[in-house]
């Protein structure tokens, strides 16, 4: 069992859902990453999604693609991301997926990638532009290395494409909540709801659901029908907002507290 079928498994033994942050690595700085990674841990995360910095995020809205772009200004690549993992395992053993766009990944090279974010302490990897058509050497370097392959799905996705995701995940997957593009949203309608329902008639892993989410209230809701809910945009802009404050990672660490409903 990896570490993030162990993390869910907790959950659901406890009687409890899962919050998961995202964050770019990078930004601010690498040092920070780890400082922040080790921080969302305390606060209550239950897994946390590491962002690949990349040039042209064609998933994310203006939030995270600013992160991106202050953390390329390091002109730092996948060996110094591993090597930010590497030194939060000395710290913490929170399930880290890295969640990155197919080109970073596609340059560093697919067996590689595998061995070295395993051996950095890596538990899974989402590719946002990765299809499950095309996804077989890529799983099977992840499946040698006992890393989770985690796909997304989204309102639109077909039954037959959702069979053939939840034949290729593993660890969990990750339901889209609407469309388009990342970024904090007022009203996340009803789509979500309807979309984690379709995927567990094809699947048994746990379902995480992100975009749009930015309050307590609507983490609350989204516990009401999956077994996590995803926080990034919201979170990247407190880390945009206290960039050049020295409580950064304190003010970061209470946001994400906020967002954590006492009901769970």
């Amino acid at each position: 069992m990896t570490r993030i079928a162990k993390a869910f498994e907790l959950l659901k033994q406890q009687g409890r859902k899962g919050f998961i942050p995202f964050i770019t690595a990078g930004d601010p700085d690498l040092k920070t990453t780890v400082d922040l990674i080790c921080e969302l841990s305390a606060a209550g995360a239950a897994l946390i999604e590491l962002g690949v910095p990349f040039s042209d995020p064609m998933a994310d809205g203006p939030v995270i693609q600013r992160a991106s772009d202050r953390a390329l200004r390091h002109s730092f690549g996948i060996t110094e991301i591993l090597s930010v993992v590497a030194e939060v395992r000395k710290r913490d053993d929170k399930p880290i997926v890295l969640f990155s766009y197919l080109n970073p990944l596609l340059q560093y090279g697919f067996g590689k990638l595998a061995i070295d974010a395993r051996a950095a302490g890596v538990d899974g990897v989402l590719v946002t532009d990765m299809v499950p058509e095309e996804c077989a050497d890529f799983a099977s370097s992840l499946r040698a290395n006992d890393l989770d392959m985690i796909f997304l799905v989204a309102p639109t996705s077909s039954d037959e494409r959702l069979r053939l995701i939840a034949e290729k995940a593993s660890g969990f997957i990750y339901a889209v909540s609407r469309l388009g593009v990342t970024g904090a949203r007022s009203d996340l309608g009803g789509e979500a709801a309807q979309l984690v329902k379709r995927v567990r008639s094809y699947s048994t892993l746990p379902v995480a659901v992100g975009f749009g989410l930015s309050s307590a209230a609507q983490v609350a809701a989204t516990w009401g029908f999956a077994d996590a809910a995803v926080v990034g945009s919201a979170i990247v802009a407190e880390i945009e907002r206290w960039s050049n404050s020295p409580d950064l990672v304190a003010r970061v660490g209470e946001f994400s507290r906020s967002l954590i409903p006492s009901i769970n």
